[in-house]
């Protein structure tokens, strides 16, 4: 006989249930989690506190500490209070005392191992408060942080941030997935593009690779059509290429530049976008959002065109050769090839 419970629910009720338990569970440890460290840290930062106004300094002062460090080992063995620690405290504590409320609350709740990598690696105030709110809302462990630091992830997301005005257009979680769905930058290197074109030619050629292209954008693209033709009060209008996202729920435009970008292609992308929103967009999908990808940008120009712009826009690069690596493959295979040929002759 089992002794498995009968349950008197369909099984999607019950999965419902377990998913809801298990993600209370989940958010309570990480209250837990928060609070511990919160409180570990506000004994860090007295410990700090205390050292800095003795005025003590690694040198003069490191007798005196190393006798404390001794001290409050025996009284407080599983501490962590070795002599380095303590200095580490006066620096947590020299870093952030005049920093805003904001800030500090943010590193307030991180791990210790955390706090202690971003004073060692980490010398932006503001790239510490990018990183503190990843690891506070991503749940990064320390390895993780290491690598984000050494990525220089906050410059990404500072330009990524600079390029686009999703954050303004769109709610809040669709501004956070479009940021990491759309790169500031697409290698259009697979065109094999080695002189000057027209941006129809280039147009052309990325339909032509369609496949290659969807691939360099991304997981969750579909393509719709080249030269789209939306009419409105008896005029005609052409999106360059119109894709559609699945996870976004969002139709996409793209336009094609060969120079570098222009305040005026925004105005033009506005409109492009209110006509989709107004003709093709489905009863359930989010707004179109739209790309003006172009040989070049800078990240003010972009900044100040966007500003106040009501549709959801992001600028991006594109390079027309491929990485060395690739290059390098290519030559190799093409070496390989003629060698081929030159035995079966």
């Amino acid at each position: 006989m089992s002794n498995q419970p009968q349950i008197n629910i369909n099984v999607s009720e019950y999965r419902e249930i377990l998913h809801q338990a298990i993600s209370q569970i989940n958010t309570a440890r990480t209250l837990i989690a928060k609070q511990v460290n919160s409180t570990a840290n506000s004994v860090y930062w007295n410990l700090g506190k205390l050292l800095f106004e003795k005025q003590l300094e690694e040198g003069y002062g490191s007798g005196v500490v190393k006798q404390l460090s001794i001290d409050l080992k025996n009284e407080f063995p599983d501490m962590g209070l070795s002599p380095r620690n303590l200095w580490n405290m006066k620096r947590f504590y020299e870093r952030y005392y005049q920093v805003d409320t904001k800030l500090l609350q943010g590193v307030a709740v991180l791990p210790w191992g955390h706090n202690l990598l971003l004073l060692d690696k980490v010398q932006s105030l503001s790239a510490v408060a990018f990183y503190a709110n990843e690891v506070a809302t991503k749940g990064w462990s320390r390895d993780l942080l290491l690598n984000a630091i050494k990525m220089d992830s906050y410059s990404s997301a500072d330009n990524q941030l600079k390029t686009n005005n999703f954050g303004n257009t769109l709610p809040e979680i669709s501004a956070e997935y479009a940021n990491e769905v759309f790169k500031s930058s697409y290698n259009l290197g697979f065109l094999g593009i080695t002189e000057p074109v027209k941006e129809l030619e280039l147009e052309n050629r990325l339909i032509t690779k369609i496949r290659a292209f969807v691939l360099e954008l991304g997981k969750g693209f579909s393509f719709i059509g080249n030269q789209y033709r939306l009419e409105y009060n008896n005029k005609e209008y052409f999106v360059d290429m119109l894709f559609f996202h699945r996870g976004l729920q969002s139709l996409v435009a793209i336009e094609l530049k060969i120079g570098s970008f222009k305040a005026e292609y925004v105005g033009k992308m506005n409109l492009y976008l209110s006509l989709l929103d107004k003709l093709e967009k489905g009863e359930n999908e989010n707004p179109s959002i739209g790309i003006i990808l172009c040989a070049d940008k800078d990240h003010l120009d972009v900044e100040i065109a966007l500003q106040d712009i009501n549709k959801p826009i992001g600028v991006a690069e594109y390079q027309l050769l491929l990485p060395k690596e690739e290059l390098q493959a290519l030559v190799l295979n093409e070496i390989n090839a003629t060698e081929g040929d030159n035995e079966q002759e």
